[in-house]
């Protein structure tokens, strides 16, 4: 089954769609860490404007979502989110690799992004695609790994 996938920038009037697709998201590691993942607690209002978040959309859905943030030496990436009955379709894969497009476009040569060790299919995920660890620091009882991707 082939899908018409397009993305395009959210506006403010996406924040609450924005805001139910991440915690749908993230809602499965919940039990895994014992806490909300701080994504679920942001303000997507705030977030809309002042970041770049990308919606990527399967026939007209919206299934995921990258939010960035260009910084002079690189393009971080502050979250990453698939809707959970998208999840295991490559739109993770589709969504960084778009992030890296933006990042060439704007001629920086690293992404960079952070995710809880405890998620491990997002860590496989992530180092599959070239990203390689960092730096792991102690965070609320478990591990934040701080990981890049030169390009």
């Amino acid at each position: 089954m082939t899908f018409d996938l397009s993305f395009r920038t959210a506006t403010t009037i996406d924040a609450n769609a924005i805001r139910d697709l991440v915690r749908a998201a993230y809602a499965r590691w919940v039990p895994v860490i014992g806490r909300e993942p701080r994504p679920m607690l942001a303000d997507y209002d705030k977030a809309v404007r002042e970041h770049r978040i990308d919606l990527l959309r399967a026939d007209h859905r919206l299934v995921g979502l990258i939010e960035t943030v260009l910084h002079d030496d690189q393009l971080w990436i502050e979250n990453v989110a698939v809707s959970p009955d998208a999840q295991g379709r490559g739109y993770g894969r589709r969504l960084l690799e778009h992030a890296e497009q933006v990042a060439a476009e704007a001629s920086r040569s690293a992404v960079r992004l952070l995710t809880n060790e405890a998620f491990a299919s997002n860590v496989r995920l992530y180092q599959g695609l070239g990203y390689v660890v960092e730096r792991s620091e102690p965070f609320m009882g478990g591990n934040t790994l701080y990981m890049c991707k030169m390009l």
